[in-house]
């Protein structure tokens, strides 16, 4: 069983930031058409976190001309080029689903603030 630990170890990365569920994040995803390759930029607000060793991924939804567009990131991919955190949000579940039902001003999420706790 160390095999098996020591194998998915060394496929993880270390390089992602810390956040949860609620923080707005932008994710740059390396994109492959053909044989030229691009970034492409998914920012949004992280519906929640699926937690692991190698099979870990996060949900990021945001609003693309009044429709919601929520894509699932494998959290150690190699197409992920970087993770950046905008803002923390502050939210009392680990998983806010009900964002989904929410339209205009009612889905804006509290930012936290360093003198809250």
């Amino acid at each position: 069983m160390d095999l098996m630990k020591k194998i998915e170890y060394s496929q993880m990365r270390m390089d992602i930031p810390s956040f949860k569920a609620g923080d707005t994040v932008k994710v740059h995803v390396r994109i492959i058409e053909g044989d030229k390759e691009r970034i492409q930029m998914f920012e949004g607000v992280v519906l929640c976190r699926h937690r692991g060793t190698t099979n870990a991924t996060f949900t990021v939804r945001k609003m693309s001309d009044g429709v919601g567009v929520e894509r699932i990131f494998p959290l150690h991919s190699p197409f992920i080029e970087r993770v950046e955190v905008l803002s923390e949000g502050r939210v009392r579940r680990s998983r806010i689903f009900y964002l989904r039902k929410l339209r205009g001003k009612a889905s804006r999420i509290k930012s936290k603030n360093a003198w809250d706790n």
